[in-house]
């Protein structure tokens, strides 16, 4: 009987799980892939796009921030690879891309850009302590106090545990 209620458990689990794959793969296809990791003012964007079939070889492309750009067959039959470059200046926080290719196929997508470009180095905590010495060593002293708090508690619990 147990085995049973296992067994029907498990069952239950996976029948769950497999009915929720095609919904969270129509939740964010849009068969367009905006490769914009380290997208900035500037920076160039890669789009790329199987979803107008594997003999069509050109696509027109168009973004709101850099304006049109054109699709052409990559190394890989199907695949429609664009690049833009976003514009210095911009001052949109969302950039939408909308690709058109043959026969009335079109495809929009967005992604993020940043809202600022970084200034000046990052914190790392390796710098010049200035005026974090008192702050480590505090926490030098709160180290220390801890560890002499566990040592008295250890060799008191070895003496209770003697008697």
């Amino acid at each position: 009987m147990g085995k049973t209620r296992v067994g029907i458990g498990v069952g239950l689990v996976a029948g769950f799980l497999v009915l929720q794959i095609p919904v969270a793969a129509a939740a964010g296809d849009s068969g367009l892939d905006i490769d914009a990791r380290q997208t900035a003012q500037g920076s160039t964007v890669t789009v790329s796009t199987t979803a107008c079939g594997a003999d069509v070889t050109y696509g027109k492309g168009e973004s709101e921030a850099a304006g049109a750009f054109h699709l052409f067959e990559g190394e890989s039959k199907g695949v429609l690879t664009g690049e833009f470059t976003v514009p210095e200046g911009s001052s949109l926080s969302t950039d939408t891309v909308t690709v058109k290719c043959p026969p009335r196929i079109k495809i929009t997508d967005s992604y993020e850009l940043p809202t600022r470009q970084p200034d000046g180095a990052v914190e790392a905590g390796f710098g010049d302590t200035g005026q974090g010495a008192q702050q480590l060593a505090l926490g030098a002293v709160l180290i220390s106090a801890a560890a002499a708090g566990g040592l008295v508690r250890m060799r008191h619990r070895s003496r209770s545990n003697q008697n």
